[in-house]
């Protein structure tokens, strides 16, 4: 029988509830009758096939939506494909394999594997980019092959358009580092990033003057954020660092009461002591010891204080100065360290910079935490911010003479 529209309407499965019937003109193209719910037949166009004396069978599509002269040259196709010695089932396994491999399922792989290789606050930003579905959402149900650059692409205009430069540049950034893995591991051929729209991001050069710090100071309230942003201005370190500080990192009852923020905290990976001096100190004895809670901020998350929003916005209606954010405020620290005379070095070592004294082979060799010149330092400069929020004489001494 060849199978027409007219043969084919005809056909019934004669109280089977399965049939499939072959077209005499091209062997192993056929027909599959089978019974559905409700008692309708489902029909639907197959091709079949036999190697090493396996039976082989790939179901081209339904009878309902393809008619029988297109399922016919779909069949001589895969057909023509066996005949050449190819195998087209292998073609439909390995694509229900990549199928499976979407961006959402990799994604979650590549967070396991990178949350003992990145910081927390590192690991949180990338999770927040990946995973929320404001930024590639529409690209998550997708498997990775299938996503091309004209995808990312859209989606980095619209987060652009939506979240600003910044936030398009980072969560290109956060994409671009997940294909360069899925690469790594044989799950893409390709990264669909390169090549993408890089939106500009013009680095903040905003320095808060001393006359800005003290406005700043003085506007902080007697809460989490208000002591945060104290201590920021003390010692320099990033915000999620001072936000998500816990006691068992603290020694202040030593003869030198300390801070160390270990390194599963620190972005560069590397633990990092800093002195608590008299100021920092006395901020952080003033916080309210919580039971149950390491950290000293904040009242549920993990990370410790995470209102920052809310924060800044009461912060900046009550001091006044404008156009600057919380992360100012370290690179204020460090420039108005160096006006005061500490040296660059100094600096970068209570910033816990690896760059500039130690980059390179000059790390590998300098191993110096210079503990002496880095409390000298903060004893001068938490001197210098003492007599300015107090309105005192400000008196600068050079370091040499303080760590002599």
């Amino acid at each position: 029988m060849k199978l027409t529209k007219d043969t084919v309407a005809a056909l019934k499965l004669g109280g089977k509830t399965d049939a499939i019937h072959f077209d005499d003109d091209l062997p192993g193209f056929g027909i599959r009758l089978r019974l559905a719910a409700g008692g309708k037949v489902a029909r639907s166009w197959i091709v079949q096939w036999k190697r090493s004396g396996a039976t082989n069978r790939i179901r081209i599509g339904s009878a309902g939506v393809l008619d029988v002269r297109a399922a016919r040259e779909q069949a001589k196709k895969l057909l023509g494909r066996v005949a050449l010695g190819e195998d087209p089932s292998a073609d439909r396994s390995d694509r229900r394999e990549k199928d499976r491999l979407t961006l959402r399922s990799q994604v979650a792989e590549f967070l396991a594997v990178k949350k003992s290789e990145l910081a927390p606050s590192s690991l949180g930003e990338a999770t927040r980019y990946l995973c929320d579905v404001r930024y590639f959402g529409p690209l998550h149900s997708k498997p990775l092959d299938s996503i091309a650059l004209r995808d990312v692409a859209a989606r980095i205009v619209v987060i652009q358009r939506e979240c600003g430069d910044g936030a398009a540049a980072r969560a290109r950034g956060a994409l671009t580092a997940f294909f360069s893995w899925c690469m790594r591991m044989g799950l893409a051929t390709a990264n669909p990033c390169v090549g993408s729209v890089c939106p500009e991001v013009t680095a903040r050069e905003r320095v808060l003057s001393f006359e800005e710090i003290g406005r700043v100071w003085a506007a902080c309230a007697d809460d989490d954020h208000g002591r945060i942003v104290r201590l920021l201005i003390l010692l320099g370190a990033r915000r999620q660092e001072i936000g998500g500080i816990a006691h068992s990192e603290l020694d202040p009852d030593a003869p030198q009461p300390s801070w160390t923020l270990p390194k599963a905290r620190s972005k560069n990976g590397k633990a990092h002591t800093l002195p608590l001096l008299p100021m920092a100190l006395a901020i952080i004895r003033s916080v309210p010891r919580r039971v149950s809670r390491d950290q000293l901020f904040g009242t549920i998350a993990a990370e410790g204080f995470t209102s920052w929003g809310k924060g800044k916005r009461a912060l900046d209606q009550r001091c006044g100065v404008k156009g600057w954010v919380v992360h100012d405020i370290r690179r204020s620290v460090a420039t108005l360290m160096a006006d005061i005379s500490v040296p660059p070095h100094i600096v970068e070592q209570i910033l816990n910079h690896r760059s500039g004294h130690k980059a390179g082979i000059r790390g590998v060799y300098n191993r110096s935490s210079y503990q002496r010149e880095v409390r000298s330092a903060l004893a001068m400069w938490e001197d210098h911010i003492r007599t300015l929020v107090e309105g005192g004489e400000r008196k600068i001494i050079p370091l040499s003479q303080i760590a002599s």
